[in-house]
């Protein structure tokens, strides 16, 4: 009869454990490995769900405005058009404003001509007729030219027999009418005048009234003054004649 000891028990323990130990050694040996590639799982990344135009379009319509965008909005275009509206009347302002300082300015050169005109047709030397005859048709068409050359010859013979001889001065001008850029100026000229009858000289206004043609590079179609002592009537022959 064999005894169990303690011993024995140990030592069988022991021979259990390394015929375990070896069994699972073999069975690794064995196994195949597993490569690192097919270990190693790939994630590939979702595609974005794809949306078209018109269905970023319906949502954008889908979408509900609120209060504040809506007023927000008006007051946008308020103001664009506010901007459209004063931009046209700051043009049209600017070209009325343009028209009213042209209109001016011509109104301020039919006067001036007409003042140096009246000037030097009332200044006068009877010992120089030639001088004052080229001062009186200055500035006219040929026309009245003319007529004015032809007065002028035939108050010589008045001239000269009195010594007449005048100075002038300039006081002023008007425009009293303009029709197609044609005015109608009065200008007014101060006169000193001497002569056998008065050797002390006499000072007068003399007024001359014209007809002058922007037109026409603002030329004297047409030329009257206010009756002297020396006669004659509201014509070129009295426009001649010394105020």
């Amino acid at each position: 009869m064999t005894t169990i000891t303690p011993e024995k028990i140990a030592a069988a323990m022991d021979e259990a454990n390394e015929n375990a130990d070896a069994a699972e050694n073999t069975g690794a040996a064995t196994k195949p490995r597993a490569s690192k590639a097919s270990a190693t799982k790939v994630v590939e990344p979702e595609p974005a769900p794809a949306t078209s135009v018109k269905a970023r379009i319906a949502g954008l319509r889908s979408r509900p405005i609120s209060l504040q965008q809506l007023v927000t909005g008006i007051a946008a275009l308020v103001l664009v058009v506010a901007i459209v509206v004063l931009s046209w009347q700051l043009i049209a302002k600017s070209d009325d404003l343009s028209s009213m300082q042209q209109a001016q300015a011509d109104r301020a050169h039919a006067e001036q001509v007409a003042l140096d005109y009246a000037t030097g047709a009332a200044k006068m030397d009877y010992q120089d007729p030639a001088q004052w005859q080229g001062r009186l048709t200055k500035g006219t068409t040929p026309e009245l030219a003319d007529r004015l050359r032809k007065a002028s010859t035939s108050m010589e013979q008045l001239i000269k027999p009195m010594q007449w001889t005048s100075t002038s001065e300039k006081l002023t001008a008007q425009v009293q009418s303009v029709k197609d850029g044609v005015y109608q100026v009065a200008a007014f000229v101060s006169v000193y005048t001497k002569n056998v009858q008065a050797p002390d000289g006499i000072e007068s206004t003399a007024t001359y009234k014209m007809t002058i043609d922007s037109n026409n590079n603002w030329v004297i179609t047409e030329i009257s003054g206010i009756p002297t002592s020396l006669g004659g009537d509201t014509s070129a022959n009295n426009a001649a004649a010394p105020k």
